[in-house]
């Protein structure tokens, strides 16, 4: 993603969105395909469930794939949703671990989970249309006060 940011602030200097939403977009969309190759049609209700009833799994870069796995065999009916990938439960943990974040990861690109920043997955946000626009109004100024300050205060 560094590499990706630091050619995209070149391109995209000035703009409302930064080049780390412009990435995320990018890599978002791109899951968002992949998953779609592997589990069009794959009823994911009970996944989505479980985060709806308050489940949330969170992983750190430095934990072991052992304890990730443990994690994410909290998520009811995960695991049986992998064998699209051809990934059974006898396989290592670091396969697991991966293939089921990838079927997370695609949740996320199509709204039916949310990810924060600090790598934690849970149930989606209900953002209200009010809230949208406030966040976007925010950001529009933000970016007014950005764009006056690199300028010297002119707009």
């Amino acid at each position: 993603m560094p590499g990706i940011t630091g050619k995209l602030e070149l391109e995209y200097e000035g703009e409302m969105r930064g080049a780390d939403t412009v990435v995320q977009d990018l890599i978002r969309t791109a899951v968002g395909k992949i998953y779609d190759r592997y589990f069009a049609g794959v009823d994911t209700e009970q996944i989505e469930l479980w985060f709806n009833l308050g489940g949330t799994v969170k992983f750190d870069d430095n934990q072991p794939a052992a304890a990730a796995l443990a994690d994410l065999k909290e998520i009811q009916g995960l695991f049986e949703k992998l064998t699209t990938l051809d990934v059974k439960l006898s396989d290592p943990a670091p396969r697991l671990v991966a293939a089921a974040e990838f079927l997370l990861e695609g949740l996320v690109a199509h709204r039916k989970l949310s990810r924060s920043e600090e790598h934690g997955f849970a149930a989606p946000e209900n953002t209200t249309r009010k809230q949208e626009k406030q966040k976007m109004e925010v950001d529009y100024e933000d970016w007014q006060r950005n764009r006056r300050n690199r300028r010297g205060g002119l707009n």
